[in-house]
């Protein structure tokens, strides 16, 4: 499909992301969305006159090849639902959008994304929250979305550029322009190394709808979503129940019951809407990711295990049951303790092995 016509499609008014996801389905293309006769159109279930007439109005066309020449000019990606480059935790979203804009280096599909959300109005409770996340995450190989919104969105974005995380700002207007622009700077900054991402075309103004409409693909893009500080009302909460709905993980750190800005986020916590977290710690042991790291750590001791002599490959083979004494190892292995303990000796050195209390030795 040309990418002309994947940007008209979302210019065609009426049609929104789901009306045009059933026409592609029918029509093959989105060439043969626009090339459809009226009688063709119209034996399209939920196809009605009005979406015949919008869809063969030449005006989606003019339109898309004026966005075309934009985003060529800018060097912006363009990411359709069914092309490989689109985010595919999106996908499984029944209202992701249709097309996204994208200008950056991440990777969208990364391993790992964690989208943070909270509120305009951050306190220094939540922008230290903010510092000790971004810190803590920096070794675990993570991308951060958030919105780029004044408060805990920005304190977020900027503390993964600290931290050197790529990050990601979901926006709620086109790439033409930037709101707030009291954050253009970090906005460049995010750029290279993570990136801006909207599914609104140029000309876009950052009306209040669209927000709550950016808050979807903020939730659908993340494998969960972390509530820093939110009140009871608000974007936040919003992305929270969106996430909750599309079976992501939900967490939020709680706050004194008397802070207006931490009532959302124990409002979360107390009707079982997101898990409480601390810090990385209890993120990292419910996502499992503490679970790959104990995998990386035995396929390092299993590399280191292939250089074994005999007769310490026999040791770990029988530690492999559980711990056990020295004498017990002396037994089993038919041999004398005083020539095993240079052997346990050396294995201890190499990180294999480790010596507990009572003579009494186990694998690492």
């Amino acid at each position: 499909m040309s990418t002309l016509h994947k940007i008209a499609l979302t210019f065609i008014k009426l049609v929104g992301p789901a009306t045009a996801k059933s026409l592609l389905a029918y029509c093959g293309s989105a060439e043969n969305v626009f090339s459809a006769s009226k009688k063709q159109l119209a034996q399209i279930p939920g196809i009605g006159a009005k979406t015949i007439e919008a869809v063969q109005n030449t005006g989606a066309l003019q339109r898309a090849e004026e966005e075309l020449k934009f985003v060529e000019k800018h060097g912006i990606e363009t990411m359709f639902f069914s092309d490989d480059n689109f985010p595919h935790r999106l996908k499984h979203c029944a209202d992701g959008p249709l097309l996204l804009y994208f200008k950056g280096k991440a990777d969208l599909n990364h391993p790992r994304i964690i989208s943070i959300v909270g509120t305009r109005n951050a306190t220094e409770y939540g922008k230290n929250l903010c510092k000790q996340l971004a810190e803590q995450l920096a070794p675990y190989n993570v991308m951060v979305v958030s919105g780029l919104a004044y408060g805990i969105d920005v304190a977020a974005h900027k503390e993964c550029v600290n931290n050197q995380i790529p990050t990601v700002g979901v926006l709620g207007h086109g790439l033409d322009r930037l709101y707030p622009q009291l954050h253009r700077s970090v906005a460049q900054q995010m750029v290279l190394n993570g990136g801006l991402l909207t599914e609104f075309p140029t000309l876009t103004n950052p009306d209040r709808q669209n927000f709550p409409q950016r808050n979807r693909i903020i939730a659908g893009i993340a494998d969960a979503t972390i509530v820093v500080e939110a009140s009871i009302k608000g974007g936040a909460l919003i992305t929270a129940h969106i996430a909750n709905s599309y079976n992501r993980d939900v967490f939020a750190y709680p706050g004194r019951t008397t802070d207006v800005f931490s009532e959302g986020c124990n409002f979360l916590i107390k009707t079982n809407r997101a898990a409480l977290i601390n810090d990385v710690n209890d993120l990292v042991y419910y996502l499992g990711w503490d679970t790959e790291v104990l995998k990386k750590k035995q396929q390092i001791q299993t590399a280191l295990h292939l250089n074994l002599t005999v007769n310490e490959q026999k040791v770990v083979d029988c530690l492999k049951s559980g711990q056990l004494a020295v004498d017990e190892l002396a037994i089993q292995l038919t041999t004398q303790q005083s020539k095993l303990a240079i052997v346990l000796l050396t294995l201890e050195m190499q990180g294999i092995i480790v010596s507990l209390p009572g003579k009494i030795y186990k694998l690492t």
